[in-house]
């Protein structure tokens, strides 16, 4: 379901020596959509109030700005980093080899195991956080907090809420609101016990699960649509009654405008 996000970069390789700081928190902005834009920034559509752009990215000028981070796995470009310099916190199979993602196999799992680990992990990207503050934007999403699912059963949903947790507080120690990625499985656990104050939800239309997150966090919904896997018509889509107020539709590739596949709508 999930889209490729743009990389992150250099940013694992000096987060460390970052600290956390503080910033204004961002609540999501009233009226209008949140146009997502992982795969570069570009100037916002009439009518859009805000943005989600990767850490590497800058936020959007006078506008609400989320902030990716990969939250549960390696970001491709710093797979061999983390291998490198914290292979403790790399998931292994039975054999030690790291396990990977089966639909991303250039994205290693993390391991959120144990309570040392998940704090490790934390002291890494924390500060990948922070710098989030640092540049201005108002929030971080957290990608990949399904990643449990498919780990083989070496991690379960209570290690992804554990680790949650920490990345949540990191967040909100930096200012920033925290939004939750995808799993609609959680139920009221990733806004009551790990502390997400927004969930950005990828096809929820299109599977049927927009209602599971708006049961939880109402209006405080971003959803992206993409372009080559919708149930019917965008007009039909945009018809649906459950369909969280700001959604946009994608291309799955996430392109900028000057991309002959870029596409970008709203109902």
């Amino acid at each position: 379901m999930r889209t490729r996000p743009a990389l992150l970069g250099p940013v694992l390789l000096g987060a460390v020596a970052l600290g956390l700081a503080g910033c204004s928190s961002g609540p999501l902005p009233t009226g209008g959509v949140i146009d997502y834009q992982l795969g570069g920034g570009y100037d916002p559509a009439d009518g859009v109030v805000g943005v989600v752009r990767d850490a590497t990215d800058d936020p959007a000028d006078g506008l609400w700005s989320g902030c990716y981070v990969n939250g549960f796995q390696t970001q491709p470009t710093e797979s061999q980093d983390w291998l490198d310099q914290h292979p403790d916190l790399v998931l292994r199979a039975q054999d030690g080899t790291p396990v990977i993602d089966p639909g991303w196999p250039d994205e290693l799992l993390l391991d959120i195991s144990t309570d040392e680990r998940r704090a490790g992990i934390a002291a890494v990207l924390g500060p990948v956080i922070a710098q989030c503050a640092d540049r201005g934007f108002d929030a971080v999403e957290l990608d990949n907090l399904d990643t449990w699912t498919r780990s083989d059963g070496r991690l379960t949903e209570d290690d992804a809420v554990a680790m949650a947790t920490l990345l949540v507080a990191a967040g909100h120690e930096a200012g920033l609101t925290v939004g939750q990625k995808n799993a609609p499985g959680l139920g009221t656990r990733g806004r009551d016990e790990a502390g997400f104050d927004f969930v950005v939800a990828e096809e929820c239309q299109r599977y049927d699960e927009c209602g599971r997150y708006t049961d939880v966090y109402g209006d405080a919904v971003i959803d992206i649509e993409y372009a080559d896997d919708l149930a019917g018509s965008w007009q039909q889509v945009c018809a649906d009654p459950a369909l969280p107020p700001r959604t946009v539709l994608r291309d799955r590739a996430l392109s900028t405008p000057d991309d002959g596949e870029y596409v970008f709508d709203r109902c």
